[in-house]
């Protein structure tokens, strides 16, 4: 049955697929659009196959900084979230600051980062983390907090220490939650990641986009893998979350 409806969401993702591109192919066509300002699927392609090598490894360069950048803020989100959801103090005090570097435009700080950091991969991981931090702190808090009654007074019942609680019970009941924020923010890491390298960078696809100049196809070329790099790693996250979380789709509707 599971097998069954993982291959039907992968026959429907196809289609869906499809469709885009051929909506993309008839538009060109239809309104006439030169290849200058937007190239058809088969140029893009041509693009790809004329430098296969550089595109993969600008690729890889890209890859490399979101899951890094992904991956401390897993870490942070955790401690931060969990900091948060221990005290109604400490979330006063802490959440209006989060609420505000959340809201500050994450393009003012490119030129800084390149300042302080230099052109390496520092900015652009630094990037990520400021664009998927604030909804994983958010999503770990929230589920934090919102632990069954039943469960929490089962605890109580059992006089476990408050390590026991938070291991066996709060952050178990607290990862569908935790896996929205997670979710949410994966699109996100790929964005910072491009966005860093837009703005000063030897490397990574974004520095393909910005140095393709009239290239109008490899510009498309380097979009698409971006594309494809986040839909990949939004199912390989999808696909953990359902490893880690057998339950869920047995106990929900």
């Amino acid at each position: 049955m599971v097998r069954g409806r993982s291959a039907s969401a992968v026959v429907l993702g196809a289609i869906g697929g499809v469709f885009t591109i051929g909506l993309w192919w008839l538009t060109i066509v239809v309104f006439g659009i030169e290849p200058y300002v937007a190239p058809t699927p088969p140029e893009v392609l041509s693009a790809f196959k004329r430098l296969p090598g550089y595109l993969l490894d600008n690729t890889w360069v890209t890859f490399l900084e979101v899951v890094q950048g992904f991956g401390i803020t897993i870490v942070l989100g955790l401690l931060i979230g969990a900091l948060l959801a221990s005290s109604r103090t400490v979330e006063q005090l802490l959440m209006p600051s989060l609420v505000a570097l959340n809201a500050i435009p994450k393009l003012a700080f490119a030129p800084l980062l390149l300042i302080w950091m230099g052109f390496g991969q520092g900015p652009k991981v630094v990037m990520v983390v400021l664009l998927c931090f604030f909804p994983v702190v958010l999503s770990v808090a929230t589920g934090l907090t919102r632990t069954p009654a039943d469960l929490a007074e089962l605890t109580r019942a059992l006089d476990a220490s408050g390590w026991q609680a938070f291991v066996k019970v709060r952050l178990p009941s607290a990862l569908p939650q935790i896996f929205v924020g997670l979710k949410v923010a994966m699109p996100l890491a790929v964005i910072g990641a491009l966005v860093g390298e837009l703005f000063g960078a030897s490397a990574g696809l974004g520095y393909v986009i910005q140095n393709a100049s009239s290239d109008t196809a490899l510009a498309f070329a380097a979009i698409v893998l971006v594309a494809i790099m986040s839909i990949v790693l939004f199912y390989v996250l999808v696909a953990v979350e359902r490893l880690l979380l057998p339950w869920v789709r047995e106990t929900t509707a």
